[in-house]
């Protein structure tokens, strides 16, 4: 517990203002922190995290579990959505199709695909490239 010197309504009136300040810097540090701490669990920062090629769902090279789960996901996938209303054989043929791919997919291809598909969606900043001045000065000059 803090000890006050006060005396004099100033006093009080300058440890009250103190006090304000002190509690209005420690409520704009706290929320700060609070939002610092809630970004590490945001959607992207996961997928930054979790999403790299060697942790990602790859044990070992016999063990594909993100291969596994692609060749039956897509078909289903796949069916469900584009080929809604398609034929028997139609769906028989994707399903065969989008499964074999789905077996090829490993961790390397699904991060690049997400990577790309990103790169869609990101600001695109324009790169002006810098353009070398010659001012007739050779480089071997002592001017130079």
């Amino acid at each position: 517990m803090r000890k006050y010197n006060i005396r004099t309504l100033e006093d009080l009136q300058a440890a009250k203002l103190e006090l304000k300040v002190e509690y209005t810097l420690k409520q704009n540090m706290l929320k700060n922190d609070g939002k610092i701490f809630l970004k590490q669990f945001t959607l992207g920062a996961l997928i930054k995290k979790f999403a790299t090629p060697s942790n990602l769902f790859k044990a070992d090279e016999k063990l594909n579990i993100s291969g596994t789960a692609m060749s039956l996901l897509l078909p289903m996938f796949m069916n469900k959505t584009i080929f809604r209303s398609a034929g028997f054989l139609t769906k028989a043929a994707v399903g065969l199709v989008s499964g074999k791919v789905g077996k090829s997919l490993d961790a390397e291809h699904l991060s690049a695909i997400f990577n790309s598909v990103k790169g869609w969606f990101g600001k695109k900043k324009e790169q002006k490239s810098k353009k070398f001045i010659d001012y007739g000065i050779p480089p071997d000059s002592e001017t130079y």
